[in-house]
């Protein structure tokens, strides 16, 4: 099989961008790191990182994507299996898997949540080559089950999503549009697969800061 453009920038230059981009945020970001670390533990009940499931990668593997608590403990199975969140997890599957106010959410995580401080950890997955700085969203295993039993057209757009890793920040991330639902996020995501080049991801990591201090779309 030919490699394309894109493969081609995506085995070098992004790659590159990746690893050297990640460890110099590493150390921007270690004092923030370490004030986020600090109140989550000060703040609740539990470990200063989230316990979530596993989410799909490039090619449909699996990886453990680290961000910091900022919910309750046991908040991704509460919502599954606890009769008191019954309605809580329909409203969320009717959203696309996005709720705007989710009572699991700690008093530090509203803030952690809204300026994005919760990814910041995800710079570790990038070194282990999880992740790209930039890339499509993260998707959990059964969101994409039932999102594209919910939307049956978006079935080609996930493959292409798919084909390449996930991404701390993307197209639609910072286009304040987060609350989309799944088909035109999923649309969005696909669009950057296509068009993703090195200039393009610095136009979006660009942005990026700035969606991180206003908050804008973050749920």
């Amino acid at each position: 099989m030919s490699m394309t453009k894109g493969d081609s920038y995506d085995s070098t230059l992004k790659r590159f961008l990746d690893v050297i981009g990640s460890i110099v945020l590493l150390i921007i970001f270690f004092p923030i790191c370490l004030a986020v670390a600090i109140t989550i533990k000060l703040d609740s009940p539990g470990p200063v990182f989230a316990d979530t499931p596993e989410r799909v990668g490039k090619n449909g593997k699996l990886f453990k994507m680290l961000k910091f608590r900022s919910m309750i403990i046991n908040a991704h199975d509460m919502l599954r299996v606890d009769p008191g969140f019954k309605t809580l997890y329909e409203q969320y599957k009717r959203n696309s898997y996005k709720l705007k106010e989710d009572p699991r959410v700690t008093k530090a995580g509203k803030f952690i949540r809204k300026h994005s401080l919760d990814e910041i950890p995800q710079l570790i997955n990038i070194l282990k080559g999880d992740m790209s700085l930039v890339g499509p969203r993260a998707y959990y295993p059964d969101e994409l089950t039932d999102q594209q039993i919910k939307y049956p057209h978006t079935k080609s757009l996930v493959k292409k999503v798919l084909s390449i890793k996930p991404g701390i920040t993307g197209y639609w991330q910072v286009s304040g549009r987060s609350e989309v639902n799944f088909d035109k996020r999923i649309a969005m995501d696909a669009a950057y697969v296509a068009k993703r080049s090195l200039l393009y991801d610095l136009k979006i990591l660009l942005i990026t800061p700035w969606a991180m201090i206003t908050g804008k779309g973050a749920v």
